[in-house]
Protein backbone atom coordinates (compact mmCIF):
# COMPACT_ATOMS: atom_id res chain seq x y z
CA UNK A 1 0.00 0.00 0.00
CA UNK A 2 3.35 2.38 -0.72
CA UNK A 3 0.74 4.93 -2.61
CA UNK A 4 -2.05 5.03 -0.46
CA UNK A 5 -1.24 7.99 1.31
CA UNK A 6 0.00 10.03 -1.91
CA UNK A 7 -4.03 8.84 -3.16
CA UNK A 8 -5.80 10.00 -0.62
CA UNK A 9 -4.24 13.16 -0.36
CA UNK A 10 -4.89 14.11 -3.96
CA UNK A 11 -8.58 13.20 -3.58
CA UNK A 12 -8.76 15.25 -0.77
CA UNK A 13 -7.49 17.88 -2.67
CA UNK A 14 -9.24 18.11 -5.47
CA UNK A 15 -12.36 17.02 -3.92
CA UNK A 16 -11.74 20.82 -2.04
CA UNK A 17 -10.30 22.38 -4.92
CA UNK A 18 -11.89 21.02 -8.05
CA UNK A 19 -15.86 20.77 -9.08
CA UNK A 20 -16.62 17.45 -10.75
CA UNK A 21 -18.17 17.90 -14.49
CA UNK A 22 -21.92 17.16 -13.12
CA UNK A 23 -22.05 20.08 -10.70
CA UNK A 24 -19.86 22.38 -13.11
CA UNK A 25 -22.62 21.81 -15.99
CA UNK A 26 -25.98 22.49 -13.61
CA UNK A 27 -23.98 25.60 -12.41
CA UNK A 28 -23.26 26.74 -15.91
CA UNK A 29 -26.98 26.01 -16.76
CA UNK A 30 -28.48 28.08 -13.74
CA UNK A 31 -26.21 30.99 -14.50
CA UNK A 32 -27.38 30.93 -17.97
CA UNK A 33 -30.99 31.06 -17.64
CA UNK A 34 -30.78 33.96 -14.83
CA UNK A 35 -32.03 37.26 -16.28
CA UNK A 36 -28.57 39.54 -16.59
CA UNK A 37 -27.95 42.51 -14.63
CA UNK A 38 -29.74 41.03 -11.91
CA UNK A 39 -28.11 40.65 -7.80
CA UNK A 40 -28.58 36.53 -8.53
CA UNK A 41 -26.91 36.67 -12.23
CA UNK A 42 -24.04 38.72 -10.43
CA UNK A 43 -23.79 36.54 -7.71
CA UNK A 44 -23.50 33.71 -10.16
CA UNK A 45 -20.71 35.39 -12.74
CA UNK A 46 -18.62 35.78 -9.29
CA UNK A 47 -19.74 32.02 -8.63
CA UNK A 48 -18.51 30.83 -11.62
CA UNK A 49 -15.10 32.94 -11.29
CA UNK A 50 -14.15 30.87 -8.17
CA UNK A 51 -14.58 27.55 -9.56
CA UNK A 52 -11.83 28.64 -12.27
CA UNK A 53 -9.59 30.34 -9.48
CA UNK A 54 -10.18 27.77 -7.09
CA UNK A 55 -8.89 24.85 -9.96
CA UNK A 56 -6.15 27.03 -11.22
CA UNK A 57 -4.41 27.81 -7.70
CA UNK A 58 -5.74 24.32 -6.42
CA UNK A 59 -7.15 26.43 -3.72
CA UNK A 60 -10.05 25.71 -1.19
CA UNK A 61 -13.12 26.16 -3.68
CA UNK A 62 -15.05 27.78 -0.02
CA UNK A 63 -13.16 28.35 2.76
CA UNK A 64 -15.48 25.84 4.74
CA UNK A 65 -14.16 22.34 4.13
CA UNK A 66 -16.93 21.27 5.96
CA UNK A 67 -16.37 17.88 7.91
CA UNK A 68 -14.95 15.50 5.50
CA UNK A 69 -16.90 12.14 4.97
CA UNK A 70 -15.97 9.15 3.42
CA UNK A 71 -17.38 5.87 1.81
CA UNK A 72 -15.03 3.40 2.03
CA UNK A 73 -15.86 -0.50 0.01
CA UNK A 74 -12.86 -2.98 0.45
CA UNK A 75 -12.25 -6.53 -0.76
CA UNK A 76 -12.91 -9.16 2.04
CA UNK A 77 -9.83 -9.56 3.77
CA UNK A 78 -8.00 -5.80 3.07
CA UNK A 79 -6.83 -4.13 6.85
CA UNK A 80 -9.36 -1.37 7.53
CA UNK A 81 -7.66 -0.30 10.36
CA UNK A 82 -4.78 0.91 8.16
CA UNK A 83 -6.98 2.83 5.78
CA UNK A 84 -8.12 4.35 8.74
CA UNK A 85 -4.93 5.47 9.82
CA UNK A 86 -3.80 6.88 6.28
CA UNK A 87 -7.11 8.45 6.13
CA UNK A 88 -6.14 10.82 9.42
CA UNK A 89 -2.71 11.18 8.16
CA UNK A 90 -3.87 12.64 4.74
CA UNK A 91 -7.04 14.64 6.50
CA UNK A 92 -3.55 16.22 8.67
CA UNK A 93 -2.00 16.69 5.66
CA UNK A 94 -4.06 18.49 3.84
CA UNK A 95 -5.27 20.64 6.29
CA UNK A 96 -1.27 21.18 6.95
CA UNK A 97 -1.17 21.97 3.40
CA UNK A 98 -4.01 24.59 3.52
CA UNK A 99 -6.49 22.30 1.05
CA UNK A 100 -9.11 22.06 4.15
CA UNK A 101 -9.41 24.66 7.19
CA UNK A 102 -9.10 23.18 10.64
CA UNK A 103 -12.27 22.21 11.47
CA UNK A 104 -12.57 19.99 14.12
CA UNK A 105 -13.89 21.65 17.39
CA UNK A 106 -13.99 19.46 20.30
CA UNK A 107 -17.37 20.40 21.63
CA UNK A 108 -16.58 20.08 25.34
CA UNK A 109 -13.42 22.33 25.66
CA UNK A 110 -14.44 24.41 22.63
CA UNK A 111 -10.70 23.92 21.85
CA UNK A 112 -9.64 23.20 17.88
CA UNK A 113 -7.81 20.43 17.15
CA UNK A 114 -5.77 22.59 14.33
CA UNK A 115 -5.43 19.28 11.88
CA UNK A 116 -9.37 18.41 11.51
CA UNK A 117 -8.60 15.31 13.84
CA UNK A 118 -10.96 14.20 16.53
CA UNK A 119 -13.58 12.21 18.16
CA UNK A 120 -15.10 11.15 15.22
CA UNK A 121 -13.62 13.34 13.01
CA UNK A 122 -13.07 12.54 10.12
CA UNK A 123 -16.19 10.76 9.77
CA UNK A 124 -15.60 7.10 8.04
CA UNK A 125 -18.00 4.53 6.62
CA UNK A 126 -16.19 1.31 6.32
CA UNK A 127 -18.49 -1.46 3.94
CA UNK A 128 -16.78 -4.88 2.34
CA UNK A 129 -17.89 -5.65 -1.19
CA UNK A 130 -16.80 -8.68 -3.15
CA UNK A 131 -14.81 -6.73 -5.71
CA UNK A 132 -11.12 -6.60 -6.45
CA UNK A 133 -10.63 -2.64 -5.88
CA UNK A 134 -10.88 -0.30 -2.93
CA UNK A 135 -13.62 2.39 -3.54
CA UNK A 136 -13.24 6.09 -1.68
CA UNK A 137 -15.63 8.37 -1.85
CA UNK A 138 -15.46 12.04 -0.25
CA UNK A 139 -17.81 14.46 0.23
CA UNK A 140 -16.85 18.01 2.06
CA UNK A 141 -20.07 19.85 3.08
CA UNK A 142 -19.84 22.79 4.72
CA UNK A 143 -21.67 24.19 8.18
CA UNK A 144 -23.89 26.70 6.22
CA UNK A 145 -25.97 24.49 4.22
CA UNK A 146 -25.25 21.26 7.52
CA UNK A 147 -27.09 23.53 9.22
CA UNK A 148 -30.06 23.77 6.74
CA UNK A 149 -30.22 20.20 6.67
CA UNK A 150 -34.30 19.33 8.30
CA UNK A 151 -36.21 16.47 9.06
CA UNK A 152 -40.05 16.41 8.56
CA UNK A 153 -42.45 13.86 10.72
CA UNK A 154 -45.22 13.58 9.00
CA UNK A 155 -48.06 14.91 9.50
CA UNK A 156 -47.08 17.91 9.85
CA UNK A 157 -48.15 21.61 8.96
CA UNK A 158 -45.76 23.55 6.63
CA UNK A 159 -45.33 27.62 6.73
CA UNK A 160 -47.54 28.56 3.46
CA UNK A 161 -48.55 25.05 2.62
CA UNK A 162 -50.79 23.60 4.64
CA UNK A 163 -51.15 19.99 6.10
CA UNK A 164 -48.35 17.48 4.63
CA UNK A 165 -49.60 13.73 5.39
CA UNK A 166 -48.18 10.43 4.94
CA UNK A 167 -48.14 10.33 0.96
CA UNK A 168 -46.18 11.28 -1.93
CA UNK A 169 -47.53 14.61 -2.00
CA UNK A 170 -47.17 15.13 1.61
CA UNK A 171 -43.21 14.50 0.87
CA UNK A 172 -43.63 16.82 -2.08
CA UNK A 173 -44.89 19.05 0.19
CA UNK A 174 -41.94 18.90 2.76
CA UNK A 175 -38.93 19.12 -0.05
CA UNK A 176 -40.08 22.20 -1.40
CA UNK A 177 -40.76 23.62 2.04
CA UNK A 178 -36.95 22.51 2.68
CA UNK A 179 -35.60 24.21 0.25
CA UNK A 180 -37.68 27.46 0.55
CA UNK A 181 -36.36 27.60 4.73
CA UNK A 182 -33.20 27.56 3.55
CA UNK A 183 -33.17 30.86 1.29
CA UNK A 184 -29.55 31.63 0.70
CA UNK A 185 -28.18 30.85 4.19
CA UNK A 186 -27.54 27.60 2.32
CA UNK A 187 -25.74 29.54 -0.46
CA UNK A 188 -28.08 28.55 -3.00
CA UNK A 189 -28.17 27.23 -5.76
CA UNK A 190 -28.17 24.45 -3.72
CA UNK A 191 -28.68 20.69 -4.18
CA UNK A 192 -30.65 18.25 -1.68
CA UNK A 193 -30.50 14.60 -1.06
CA UNK A 194 -33.95 13.05 0.75
CA UNK A 195 -34.69 10.09 2.57
CA UNK A 196 -38.73 8.86 3.08
CA UNK A 197 -39.08 6.76 5.69
CA UNK A 198 -36.65 5.26 7.82
CA UNK A 199 -35.78 6.04 11.42
CA UNK A 200 -34.06 9.80 12.78
CA UNK A 201 -31.32 9.16 12.87
CA UNK A 202 -30.52 6.44 9.25
CA UNK A 203 -33.21 8.73 7.54
CA UNK A 204 -29.88 11.37 7.76
CA UNK A 205 -27.48 9.21 6.52
CA UNK A 206 -29.16 7.94 3.63
CA UNK A 207 -30.93 11.17 2.45
CA UNK A 208 -26.49 12.55 2.87
CA UNK A 209 -25.70 8.98 0.63
CA UNK A 210 -28.41 10.66 -2.25
CA UNK A 211 -25.31 13.48 -2.16
CA UNK A 212 -22.91 10.52 -4.00
CA UNK A 213 -25.31 10.09 -7.36
CA UNK A 214 -24.39 12.76 -9.84
CA UNK A 215 -27.34 15.58 -10.30
CA UNK A 216 -27.68 13.99 -14.28
CA UNK A 217 -28.49 10.49 -13.29
CA UNK A 218 -32.32 9.21 -13.26
CA UNK A 219 -33.75 7.59 -10.14
CA UNK A 220 -34.34 4.14 -11.07
CA UNK A 221 -37.42 3.83 -8.95
CA UNK A 222 -40.14 5.85 -11.95
CA UNK A 223 -42.05 7.08 -8.75
CA UNK A 224 -39.48 8.86 -7.16
CA UNK A 225 -37.64 9.83 -11.04
CA UNK A 226 -41.06 11.90 -11.61
CA UNK A 227 -40.91 13.41 -7.97
CA UNK A 228 -37.30 14.35 -8.64
CA UNK A 229 -38.50 16.04 -11.98
CA UNK A 230 -41.28 17.82 -10.38
CA UNK A 231 -39.22 19.49 -7.28
CA UNK A 232 -36.66 20.37 -9.72
CA UNK A 233 -38.82 22.62 -11.75
CA UNK A 234 -41.40 23.68 -8.94
CA UNK A 235 -38.60 24.51 -6.53
CA UNK A 236 -37.28 26.94 -9.28
CA UNK A 237 -40.39 28.68 -9.25
CA UNK A 238 -39.91 29.67 -5.68
CA UNK A 239 -38.04 33.09 -6.65
CA UNK A 240 -35.25 32.62 -3.77
CA UNK A 241 -32.50 32.71 -6.28
CA UNK A 242 -28.94 32.76 -6.18
CA UNK A 243 -27.56 33.58 -2.67
CA UNK A 244 -31.42 34.27 -1.97
CA UNK A 245 -31.50 37.70 -3.96
CA UNK A 246 -34.27 36.54 -5.64
CA UNK A 247 -34.59 35.36 -9.56
CA UNK A 248 -34.87 31.72 -11.66
CA UNK A 249 -31.95 29.22 -10.25
CA UNK A 250 -32.86 28.33 -6.59
CA UNK A 251 -31.74 24.25 -7.15
CA UNK A 252 -29.41 22.33 -9.02
CA UNK A 253 -30.64 18.67 -8.01
CA UNK A 254 -32.68 16.30 -6.32
CA UNK A 255 -32.34 13.37 -4.90
CA UNK A 256 -34.21 10.88 -3.59
CA UNK A 257 -34.57 7.65 -1.78
CA UNK A 258 -37.31 5.40 0.01
CA UNK A 259 -36.41 3.07 3.54
CA UNK A 260 -38.87 1.09 5.04
CA UNK A 261 -40.30 2.67 8.18
CA UNK A 262 -41.94 1.80 12.03
CA UNK A 263 -45.40 1.96 11.91
CA UNK A 264 -45.57 4.46 13.78
CA UNK A 265 -43.21 7.01 12.28
CA UNK A 266 -42.60 8.26 9.07
CA UNK A 267 -39.81 11.03 8.42
CA UNK A 268 -38.88 12.82 5.57
CA UNK A 269 -34.99 14.11 5.87
CA UNK A 270 -33.05 16.59 3.93
CA UNK A 271 -29.69 17.11 3.47
CA UNK A 272 -28.98 20.23 1.69
CA UNK A 273 -25.84 20.64 0.00
CA UNK A 274 -25.00 23.82 -1.15
CA UNK A 275 -23.52 24.90 -5.07
CA UNK A 276 -20.24 24.52 -3.80
CA UNK A 277 -21.00 20.90 -4.21
CA UNK A 278 -18.17 19.11 -3.56
CA UNK A 279 -17.85 15.19 -3.88
CA UNK A 280 -15.48 13.14 -5.52
CA UNK A 281 -13.97 9.57 -5.76
CA UNK A 282 -11.64 7.54 -6.56
CA UNK A 283 -10.78 3.76 -6.77
CA UNK A 284 -7.88 2.08 -5.99
CA UNK A 285 -5.29 -1.12 -6.15
CA UNK A 286 -5.93 -3.11 -3.22
CA UNK A 287 -2.55 -4.27 -2.90
CA UNK A 288 -0.50 -0.65 -3.91
CA UNK A 289 -3.02 2.04 -2.54
CA UNK A 290 -2.78 3.26 -6.35
CA UNK A 291 -5.47 5.40 -8.16
CA UNK A 292 -6.44 3.43 -10.69
CA UNK A 293 -9.73 5.46 -11.86
CA UNK A 294 -11.07 8.47 -10.64
CA UNK A 295 -15.12 8.85 -9.84
CA UNK A 296 -17.46 12.00 -11.04
CA UNK A 297 -14.36 13.15 -13.31
CA UNK A 298 -11.81 12.02 -16.11
CA UNK A 299 -8.36 13.82 -15.32
CA UNK A 300 -7.97 13.15 -18.91
CA UNK A 301 -10.74 15.89 -20.21
CA UNK A 302 -9.40 19.40 -19.87
CA UNK A 303 -11.39 21.02 -17.34
CA UNK A 304 -13.94 23.57 -18.71
CA UNK A 305 -13.80 27.37 -18.12
CA UNK A 306 -17.05 28.57 -16.08
CA UNK A 307 -16.41 32.28 -16.19
CA UNK A 308 -18.76 34.29 -18.11
CA UNK A 309 -18.83 37.78 -16.82
CA UNK A 310 -16.92 40.16 -14.42
CA UNK A 311 -18.86 39.09 -10.91
CA UNK A 312 -19.95 43.19 -10.54
CA UNK A 313 -19.16 44.68 -13.75
CA UNK A 314 -17.81 47.97 -12.43
CA UNK A 315 -20.50 51.16 -13.93
CA UNK A 316 -19.38 54.25 -12.35
CA UNK A 317 -22.17 54.45 -9.40
CA UNK A 318 -20.44 51.61 -7.10
CA UNK A 319 -19.71 53.24 -3.19
CA UNK A 320 -16.51 53.10 -2.70
CA UNK A 321 -15.85 53.08 1.00
CA UNK A 322 -12.60 53.18 2.94
CA UNK A 323 -12.59 52.75 6.50
CA UNK A 324 -13.14 53.97 9.56
CA UNK A 325 -16.60 54.90 8.46
CA UNK A 326 -19.21 57.93 9.21
CA UNK A 327 -23.02 57.24 9.94
CA UNK A 328 -23.52 59.61 7.61
CA UNK A 329 -22.05 57.37 4.94
CA UNK A 330 -24.04 54.58 6.18
CA UNK A 331 -27.48 56.49 5.90
CA UNK A 332 -26.79 57.66 2.44
CA UNK A 333 -26.78 53.94 1.42
CA UNK A 334 -29.99 51.76 0.58
CA UNK A 335 -30.81 47.94 -0.55
CA UNK A 336 -29.10 47.20 -3.49
CA UNK A 337 -26.26 49.28 -3.61
CA UNK A 338 -22.98 48.11 -4.65
CA UNK A 339 -20.24 48.70 -2.59
CA UNK A 340 -16.30 48.54 -2.61
CA UNK A 341 -14.52 48.29 0.28
CA UNK A 342 -10.76 50.04 0.25
CA UNK A 343 -8.80 49.47 3.46
CA UNK A 344 -9.32 47.40 7.06
CA UNK A 345 -11.35 45.34 8.41
CA UNK A 346 -11.71 42.92 10.96
CA UNK A 347 -12.96 38.77 10.51
CA UNK A 348 -15.58 37.60 13.79
CA UNK A 349 -17.61 34.96 13.63
CA UNK A 350 -19.45 32.67 16.63
CA UNK A 351 -16.18 32.93 19.47
CA UNK A 352 -15.51 36.60 18.74
CA UNK A 353 -19.53 37.91 18.57
CA UNK A 354 -19.77 35.66 22.44
CA UNK A 355 -15.87 37.30 23.65
CA UNK A 356 -17.66 40.25 22.65
CA UNK A 357 -20.36 40.71 24.63
CA UNK A 358 -18.24 40.08 27.79
CA UNK A 359 -14.90 41.36 27.25
CA UNK A 360 -14.09 44.87 25.34
CA UNK A 361 -12.66 44.18 21.81
CA UNK A 362 -8.75 43.89 21.13
CA UNK A 363 -8.86 46.66 18.11
CA UNK A 364 -10.85 49.84 17.88
CA UNK A 365 -14.03 48.92 16.46
CA UNK A 366 -15.85 52.35 15.84
CA UNK A 367 -16.37 53.30 12.53
CA UNK A 368 -14.87 49.28 11.73
CA UNK A 369 -16.48 46.71 9.15
CA UNK A 370 -16.57 43.61 11.08
CA UNK A 371 -16.66 40.29 8.61
CA UNK A 372 -18.41 37.09 9.13
CA UNK A 373 -15.42 34.97 8.27
CA UNK A 374 -13.70 31.94 9.04
CA UNK A 375 -10.62 32.24 6.39
CA UNK A 376 -8.18 29.40 5.36
CA UNK A 377 -4.77 30.78 6.64
CA UNK A 378 -1.39 29.82 6.35
CA UNK A 379 2.15 31.08 7.87
CA UNK A 380 4.92 31.44 5.46
CA UNK A 381 7.41 33.06 7.26
CA UNK A 382 6.51 35.45 10.10
CA UNK A 383 3.69 36.38 7.57
CA UNK A 384 0.26 34.90 7.16
CA UNK A 385 -1.19 34.65 3.55
CA UNK A 386 -4.97 34.26 2.89
CA UNK A 387 -5.99 31.20 1.20
CA UNK A 388 -9.57 31.22 1.43
CA UNK A 389 -12.03 33.74 2.75
CA UNK A 390 -15.55 33.78 1.67
CA UNK A 391 -18.79 34.75 4.43
CA UNK A 392 -20.00 32.43 6.65
CA UNK A 393 -23.84 32.80 7.35
CA UNK A 394 -24.64 35.38 9.36
CA UNK A 395 -27.90 33.97 11.53
CA UNK A 396 -25.93 32.64 13.86
CA UNK A 397 -24.68 35.81 15.18
CA UNK A 398 -28.46 36.85 15.40
CA UNK A 399 -28.02 37.09 19.00
CA UNK A 400 -25.29 39.42 19.37
CA UNK A 401 -24.93 41.79 16.29
CA UNK A 402 -27.36 44.54 17.55
CA UNK A 403 -25.48 45.01 20.65
CA UNK A 404 -22.13 44.78 19.23
CA UNK A 405 -22.81 47.29 16.93
CA UNK A 406 -24.27 49.71 19.28
CA UNK A 407 -21.52 49.08 21.82
CA UNK A 408 -18.24 49.25 19.89
CA UNK A 409 -19.43 51.48 17.04
CA UNK A 410 -19.29 49.03 14.33
CA UNK A 411 -20.76 51.06 10.85
CA UNK A 412 -20.54 47.88 8.35
CA UNK A 413 -21.40 44.13 8.91
CA UNK A 414 -20.23 41.60 6.73
CA UNK A 415 -21.73 38.21 5.62
CA UNK A 416 -23.98 36.32 3.66
CA UNK A 417 -27.95 34.82 4.14
CA UNK A 418 -28.90 38.27 5.93
CA UNK A 419 -29.72 38.86 9.59
CA UNK A 420 -33.53 39.11 11.75
CA UNK A 421 -35.21 41.42 13.30
CA UNK A 422 -33.47 42.36 16.25
CA UNK A 423 -30.17 43.30 13.85
CA UNK A 424 -32.25 44.83 11.34
CA UNK A 425 -33.29 47.58 14.34
CA UNK A 426 -30.13 47.56 15.66
CA UNK A 427 -29.01 49.05 11.92
CA UNK A 428 -31.53 51.60 11.86
CA UNK A 429 -31.10 52.82 15.25
CA UNK A 430 -27.13 53.36 14.68
CA UNK A 431 -26.96 53.78 11.59
CA UNK A 432 -25.02 50.95 10.31
CA UNK A 433 -25.78 48.56 7.40
CA UNK A 434 -24.98 44.75 6.47
CA UNK A 435 -23.73 43.87 3.70
CA UNK A 436 -24.07 40.52 1.53
CA UNK A 437 -20.76 39.15 0.61
CA UNK A 438 -20.87 35.74 -2.39
CA UNK A 439 -21.10 32.99 -0.47
CA UNK A 440 -18.37 30.10 -1.12
CA UNK A 441 -16.64 32.88 -3.20
CA UNK A 442 -14.06 31.76 -1.18
CA UNK A 443 -10.80 32.62 -3.81
CA UNK A 444 -12.67 35.36 -5.56
CA UNK A 445 -12.47 37.20 -1.68
CA UNK A 446 -9.29 35.85 -1.09
CA UNK A 447 -7.19 37.88 -4.03
CA UNK A 448 -8.79 41.23 -2.46
CA UNK A 449 -6.66 40.87 0.95
CA UNK A 450 -3.37 42.69 0.74
CA UNK A 451 -2.52 42.25 3.97
CA UNK A 452 -2.80 40.76 7.27
CA UNK A 453 -1.20 43.09 9.70
CA UNK A 454 -2.72 40.81 12.59
CA UNK A 455 -4.35 38.30 14.25
CA UNK A 456 -6.38 38.55 17.93
CA UNK A 457 -7.65 36.05 20.04
CA UNK A 458 -5.72 33.00 18.59
CA UNK A 459 -6.90 30.75 21.01
CA UNK A 460 -10.23 30.47 19.18
CA UNK A 461 -8.31 28.38 16.29
CA UNK A 462 -7.80 30.13 12.90
CA UNK A 463 -11.13 29.96 12.10
CA UNK A 464 -12.67 31.17 15.10
CA UNK A 465 -10.10 34.04 15.65
CA UNK A 466 -9.86 38.15 14.92
CA UNK A 467 -8.10 38.57 12.02
CA UNK A 468 -7.33 41.93 10.69
CA UNK A 469 -7.20 42.05 6.87
CA UNK A 470 -6.15 45.09 4.50
CA UNK A 471 -7.68 44.75 1.49
CA UNK A 472 -8.70 46.86 -1.53
CA UNK A 473 -11.57 46.12 -4.00
CA UNK A 474 -13.78 43.87 -2.14
CA UNK A 475 -17.29 43.94 -3.29
CA UNK A 476 -20.54 43.63 -2.16
CA UNK A 477 -24.29 44.37 -1.86
CA UNK A 478 -26.08 46.37 0.68
CA UNK A 479 -29.08 43.99 1.53
CA UNK A 480 -30.30 46.01 4.95
CA UNK A 481 -30.12 48.86 5.50
CA UNK A 482 -30.22 52.06 7.82
CA UNK A 483 -33.62 52.77 6.48
CA UNK A 484 -35.18 49.34 8.22
CA UNK A 485 -35.05 47.81 4.79
CA UNK A 486 -34.23 44.14 4.51
CA UNK A 487 -34.06 42.06 0.79
CA UNK A 488 -33.95 39.10 2.63
CA UNK A 489 -37.17 39.45 4.42
CA UNK A 490 -38.50 40.82 1.02
CA UNK A 491 -37.15 37.89 -1.06
CA UNK A 492 -38.49 35.46 1.99
CA UNK A 493 -42.01 37.15 1.88
CA UNK A 494 -42.32 36.79 -2.28
CA UNK A 495 -40.88 33.12 -1.77
CA UNK A 496 -43.49 32.01 0.58
CA UNK A 497 -45.81 33.00 -1.38
CA UNK A 498 -44.81 31.12 -4.34
CA UNK A 499 -44.56 28.41 -2.44
CA UNK A 500 -48.31 28.88 -1.43
CA UNK A 501 -49.30 28.45 -4.86
CA UNK A 502 -47.72 25.32 -5.12
CA UNK A 503 -50.47 23.58 -3.16
CA UNK A 504 -52.44 21.05 -4.55
CA UNK A 505 -56.07 20.54 -3.18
Amino acid sequence: MEFLANSLLELITQTSTNLPPDVRAAMSLAAGTETPGTQSSQALNIILSNIDMAHDDEGPICQDTGMPTFVIHTPVGVNQLRIKKTIHEAIAEATRLGKLRPNSVDSITGKNSGNNLGAETPVLHFEQWEEDEIEVKLVLKGGGCENKNIQYSVPCNLDHLGRADRNLEGVRKCILHAVWQAQGQGCSPGAIGVCIGSDRAHGYELAKAQLFRTLDDTNPDPLLAKLEAEIMEEANRLGVGAMGFGGKASLIGCKITAANRLPASFFVSVAYDCWAFRRLGVRLDAATGAITKWLYRDPERPVERMTRAEGFPLTGREVVLAPPLSEAQMRALKVGDVVLINGEMFTGRDNVHAYLMKNPPPVDLHGAVLYHCGPVMLKEGDRWVVKAAGPTTSIREEPYQADIIKRYGVRAVIGKGGMGAKTLAGLQEAGAVYLNAIGGAAQYYARTVEEVPAVYLMEFGIPEAMWHLRVRGFAAIVTMDAHGHSLHADVEKASGEALAELQRA
